[in-house]
């Protein structure tokens, strides 16, 4: 296992130093769940909650949080990127599904040097917190679930894939 990165030798809390580092395209995706209710899932459906398109407004908050990372986190480089897509995927309870949710998927891409998985896992989480936020009125109960890096692409490290581990 290699040592953490950002800590540096005294043990200190550090940023990483990128200046050396190549410029290459990078791209990581991520997803996450939010559990609810069957009737929660279909007032998302069919565009029936009194707060107005609770897809679109999640969309857009993921969109902000991934370009607002490294205001939120603090060691995160600030980003020049090139494309964030928050995706959602509504996903009724079934005999293979065993919750009614609503899949968030979201990728971030750049020509730097370093990696955007912290964007893309921040566009996930932050969709996912706006969805609750206006869902919770109605479905109190929902639950945020399983936020993971699915792939990345770029570095010295190159592809990688969740699966693979």
């Amino acid at each position: 296992m290699n040592k953490l990165s950002h800590i540096n030798a005294a043990g200190e809390a550090s940023m990483v130093d990128v200046s050396g580092k190549a410029i290459t395209t990078r791209i990581a995706t991520a997803e996450g769940y939010v559990s609810m209710l069957p009737e929660t899932l279909l007032l998302i459906r069919d565009g029936g909650h009194a707060k107005g398109d609770v897809l679109a407004t999640a969309r857009i908050a993921g969109i902000q949080a991934a370009k607002r990372c490294a205001d939120l986190i603090p060691l995160c480089h600030p980003l020049m990127l090139s494309k964030v897509q928050v995706n959602f995927e509504l996903q009724a309870e079934t005999g293979s599904v065993k919750k009614s949710r609503v899949r968030i998927e979201a990728m971030c891409k750049l020509d730097g040097k370093t990696g955007v998985e912290m964007e893309a896992l921040t566009a996930v989480s932050i969709a996912a917190l706006t969805l609750f936020d206006m869902c919770k009125a109605v479905d109190p109960g929902m639950s945020i679930e399983d936020i993971r890096v699915l792939t990345k692409v770029g570095g010295k490290t190159g592809a990688w894939r969740h699966d693979q581990q």
